[in-house]
């Protein structure tokens, strides 16, 4: 969130392969990076118009090829590194189809859950390759359904390599990506924008290489909305191959197919699978460094930006598709070189969006996920339709259930091992865990020197707007009100602010102050007491794991307590408090620390129980500042709350106590 959080595995596969052959027979940067913001464009743009919309204002752009991995936390750490690949602004990524990995299937390594995720759950423009080999026309159909139910929409068609040496004819299927092509129109019209491959010095198994262009033509006129070409060394290479097709009339996009060199073997291993000769400038200077990773990463890296340049200064070259091998620090340092890496600090909404045709209009929802937006996406995934404008008055919003913690789009990207650094080996009291909380908004190292990065209820480090907020949500950490959300309020700043913006350029952003926390019952207690004197200014709903609550929420209506006024448009309200969605999101609060933190220890032993009890007997608060020009008084009715405390002492504390039925 801007609030309480943020705002490879395998080896190298061959990237595609395809048959030589074929069957008888609004145009800103901005609006069309690969999450679309709703504001700014209408999410339902096709890639096909995207990258017109690109080539027509002159705008380059790029995109990244990546492989299934092959563990479940290869998994893991692969969506980790879309959303950080993401940040840079490709137009889109695309996604190998590999058979021996059961591609098709609901196995968290498959191509196809790889592709729904990143579409789904890290917002990316995702093209799913598909192939023909070993499968009939009937399981490729099925497949296709698949792809368009999970919202996928783009498709490159290859025929695929033999799994022996040589092609074999298969029986009731295709033997060429133009019959693939074909079916995929034939079968689904023009739901799928489908991508083709080029070879830019001819596929390895056709005559000629004026035969593989004619070839290439065929499969555009079938149907092919856009070519990546497969790689190449030299960029004369490509643009007499773009030239080339352009003379026989191919006039769709033909976008270069970029590999940084970045190793020795996986440059020989992908020579060995492309059937391609590595130019002898090439291995002459990589051959005496050959033992030498880091020297011949950077001088892949200089080598492909040279190469890039020429190609982007040629005229005819409208972006670049990198093989990424699943790794980035030479793909993105290429970028930043080419001035391609576009980090831009603004959001779209002040939450991460899915790229699912279905969510497209979807612009409101509960803050309370603003940590945990795949949760929020995985829980709401079988809705039929999205709030968009409002979020109205919903008695239900029914919410699906959260069962299984340890999907690998849901699971921290941590290890066990990481987690017991940060958290603590043994915890010895409740203190232990304030201060492993207090750590985490610091920033500062546990008393055993592991910075503490994430909580269960944040996997990642505080984002820039929870700085705003950082010395007084240390203060109140140290005390027991463990925070796990929380916004300043904010009156007007220009939607294009580093921190706290989001939206279009021209705009003004406000927030209500909104102050999420656990806390004990000795603490509820006096905090119910105390907030009688800040109604109506403060709403309240405060509620344990049993469900017992309290709120002063008029008519359990939602409250705004985000929004945006932009040029021409009516006002936007992205963000709110949703009285009957916490008592959804509580159930989730709660067992995070249970799944992700009591589970970390073995049963029974002192550190899970200290857990488990906090778990048992503190309650989930939220607070919202109505009154967002003044200044926050959260952090007052905190305060006010331990005088309060302090004023009883323990003489008088269980009467109180039991005044509330706590």
């Amino acid at each position: 969130m801007g609030k309480q959080t943020p705002h490879g595995d395998g080896n190298w596969q061959s990237s595609k392969s395809d048959s030589s052959g074929a069957s008888g027979g609004d145009s800103s940067k901005e609006s069309s990076r690969c999450s679309t913001p709703v504001l700014d464009a209408d999410r339902s743009d096709r890639l096909r118009d995207k990258m017109r919309k690109r080539i027509e204002s002159g705008d380059h752009w790029f995109s990244l090829e990546f492989f299934p991995p092959r563990t479940a936390s290869g998994a893991v750490n692969l969506i980790s590194r879309f959303d950080r690949m993401g940040s840079g602004g490709p137009l889109f990524i695309d996604i190998t189809w590999h058979p021996a990995g059961d591609p098709g299937s609901d196995k968290e390594t498959s191509s196809m859950m790889i592709a729904s995720t990143a579409v789904n759950y890290c917002g990316l423009e995702s093209i799913l390759h598909l192939t023909c080999c070993n499968q009939s026309k009937e399981k490729i159909t099925a497949y296709l359904n698949k792809a368009k139910h999970l919202g996928l929409k783009n498709i490159m068609a290859l025929r695929g390599d033999p799994v022996g040496s040589e092609w074999e004819d298969e029986e009731g299927g295709f033997n060429y990506a133009i019959d693939l092509v074909k079916h995929i129109r034939s079968e689904f019209d023009d739901y799928f924008d489908i991508c083709v491959a080029g070879y830019p010095t001819g596929h390895p198994e056709a005559e000629t290489y004026e035969a593989d262009i004619l070839h290439l033509k065929e499969k555009v006129d079938a149907g092919a909305d856009f070519v990546i070409s497969q790689l190449f060394f030299r960029a004369d290479t490509f643009l007499k191959f773009v030239n080339d097709c352009r003379a026989i009339g191919i006039k769709c996009p033909i976008v270069p197919g970029v590999f940084p060199v970045q190793g020795y073997q996986s440059l020989r291993q992908l020579a060995k699978l492309s059937k391609l000769e590595v130019p002898e400038e090439i291995t002459r200077v990589i051959e005496p460094i050959k033992d030498n990773d880091a020297a011949i990463r950077n001088f892949g890296i200089h080598q492909a930006v040279e190469m890039c340049r020429l190609l982007l200064d040629s005229g005819i070259v409208p972006g670049l598709h990198f093989y990424t091998l699943n790794r980035e620090v030479a793909t993105m340092e290429v970028l930043r070189q080419l001035g391609l890496w576009n980090e831009d600090p603004r959001r779209p909404l002040p939450w991460a969006m899915s790229a699912h045709p279905k969510r497209k209009v979807e612009d409101v929802r509960p803050i309370f996920w603003a940590s945990r937006p795949k949760s929020y996406i995985y829980r709401t995934q079988d809705w039929d339709d999205f709030p968009n404008g409002r979020w109205g008055n919903s008695s239900s919003p029914a919410f699906g259930e959260l069962n299984d913690y340890y999907l690998f789009y849901l699971k921290s990207k941590s290890s066990k091992e990481a987690l017991l650094q940060m958290w603590g080996e043994e915890l010895m009291n409740e203190q232990s865990v304030y201060e492993i909380f207090t750590c985490y908004i610091t920033a500062q190292s546990n008393p055993c020197g592991h910075k503490v990065l994430c909580l269960p209820w944040n996997d990642e480090p505080l984002a820039p707007e929870t700085n705003l907020l950082k010395d007084e949500l240390e203060k109140v950490n140290r005390r027991g009100v463990l925070t796990i959300n929380s916004q300043p309020n904010i009156n007007g700043k220009p939607s294009t602010d580093p921190i706290v913006g989001w939206g279009p350029p021209g705009g003004y952003v406000f927030q209500k102050a909104y102050l999420e926390f656990f806390t004990s019952s000795e603490n509820v207690t006096a905090l119910l007491k105390i907030l009688k004197k800040y109604e109506p200014r403060v709403n309240y709903h405060i509620v344990n794991v049993n469900g017992r609550n309290w709120t002063n929420a008029n008519d359990m209506q939602p409250n705004a307590v985000t929004w945006g006024i932009f040029p021409g448009r009516e006002i936007v309200q992205p963000t709110v408090v949703d009285p009957v969605s916490f008592m959804y999101w509580k159930d989730e609060a709660f067992a995070l620390w249970i799944e992700q933190w009591a589970k970390l220890y073995e049963d029974e032993s002192p550190s899970r129980m200290i857990v488990k009890y906090i778990h048992d007997n503190y309650f989930l608060v939220n607070l919202v500042d109505n009154d967002f020009p003044l200044e926050n008084c959260l952090w007052q009715v905190i305060d006010d709350m331990f005088e309060l405390l302090s004023q009883w002492g323990r003489e008088n504390f269980k009467t109180n106590i039991q005044l509330f039925n706590i």
